[in-house]
């Protein structure tokens, strides 16, 4: 019995000690200093801070975005002024005068629809009491236009240049396609005028006295044979001469391009 507790027990307690030598040997030792545990967190300061700097990042943010359209109005601004202050300076004050005076008398003349839009923004910047009114300046484009223009536009009473200017192109075009036709028309060969209708009733042939037998007869053209017509010098039917309806219409093409003519003479 003694024998087997010296075994089992003296033995067990004389090895403890060798294995904790063993383990420390084992364990590398730490390099440099050893650095004391992290305090414990406080979640309730940690989530007040982060409150803190989100509510900060959009106050700066807000302040950015003010300070950036406060600069883009500046901008505007300046430039307008420095727009006055180049032109005071460096073009005459006569020469301003004269620019306005320009606008305030310009009209289309013989000008297309958008080389008078064109010429017109070029020179209002020279009358800005009339351009900063939208109504003011679209009503001065309107009655700039040409008479036949005007006219279809006045009635619609437009308050921006835009529907304006929209409207005033498709007019334009219209009345192009319109004369273009009215051309064509007035090409057609004349052949088209010559045609009589074969129901009327031919030029009447004067009598002619033939000597039949010491005696005199009168002697009757058949009705087949057709006089030379005094206006274009041929011999055809009908009442009315060719000629004399070409010429006609001629003329009222001729007196249809004359007034279109006056209408587009250009502006002095």
């Amino acid at each position: 019995m003694a024998s087997r507790g010296r075994r089992g027990g003296a033995p067990a307690r004389e090895d403890e000690p060798r294995r904790d030598e063993r383990a420390e040997q084992q364990t590398p030792a730490p390099q440099g200093p050893v650095l004391p545990p992290p305090p414990p967190v406080d979640y309730g300061v940690f989530m007040q801070g982060l409150v803190q700097a989100m509510q900060t990042q959009a106050h700066t943010q807000a302040a950015l975005q003010a300070q950036l359209e406060a600069q883009d109005g500046a901008v505007d601004v300046a430039w307008d002024a420095f727009v006055r202050l180049f032109r005071a300076k460096f073009i005459p004050e006569y020469i301003q005068d004269k620019m306005e005076q320009e606008f305030l008398s310009l009209t289309q003349g013989s000008m297309t629809v958008l080389e008078y839009e064109a010429r017109f923004s070029e020179h209002s910047k020279y009358a800005p009491h009339i351009v900063e009114d939208e109504r003011r300046k679209t009503k001065k484009f309107v009655m700039g236009l040409k008479p036949s223009l005007r006219t279809r536009l006045v009635a619609f009473d437009h308050r921006t240049l835009d529907e304006a200017l929209s409207a005033a192109c498709r007019q334009e075009g219209e009345m192009e396609q319109y004369l273009e036709e009215k051309k064509a028309s007035q090409k057609r060969p004349a052949a088209t005028f010559q045609r009589q209708d074969k129901k009327k009733m031919v030029y009447q042939t004067p009598q002619r006295s033939v000597t039949v037998n010491n005696s005199q007869v009168p002697s009757v053209r058949s009705p087949g044979v057709k006089k030379e017509c005094p206006h274009c010098g041929k011999t055809h039917g009908g009442s009315e001469c060719w000629l004399v309806a070409a010429t006609t219409r001629s003329k009222i093409a001729q007196d249809f391009n004359r007034e279109l003519s006056v209408e587009r003479q250009p502006q002095q």
